[in-house]
């Protein structure tokens, strides 16, 4: 059986506003702050001022509170791909971005 959409969201999401610091290289490289709207096993969804095109690479790192962890807050790096971009959903004239996670690591400050 083929996946169709509906299948790519078959993992809970819940909603959280992490910190999450994007790093794209479409031009020039450059990093932007943002905050995820939800969050999932598989992926993340937040707000940028900039657009990006689907299927871009994406590296972000999000930081997982004391609240999440029961210990510190600890910062998960994140390797994917934009996988959905969502031009008319955000506050002001932001744009929605879905991203796959393909690969995450815990960063060690």
């Amino acid at each position: 059986m083929a996946p169709n959409s509906s299948d790519l969201r078959n993992t809970r999401r819940f909603s959280l506003k992490l910190p999450l610091t994007v790093k794209f290289a479409e031009g020039a490289e450059q990093t932007v702050s943002a905050q995820t709207k939800d969050v999932s096993a598989r992926g993340v969804f937040f707000y940028l001022n900039s657009d990006v095109a689907e299927g871009s690479p994406i590296e972000f790192t999000l930081t997982l509170p004391p609240e999440i962890t029961l210990t510190e807050s600890i910062r998960v790096h994140c390797t994917g791909k934009v996988v959905r971009v969502d031009q008319n959903g955000g506050p002001g004239s932001q744009v929605g971005i879905a991203a796959a996670i393909d690969q995450y690591d815990f960063v060690s400050d």
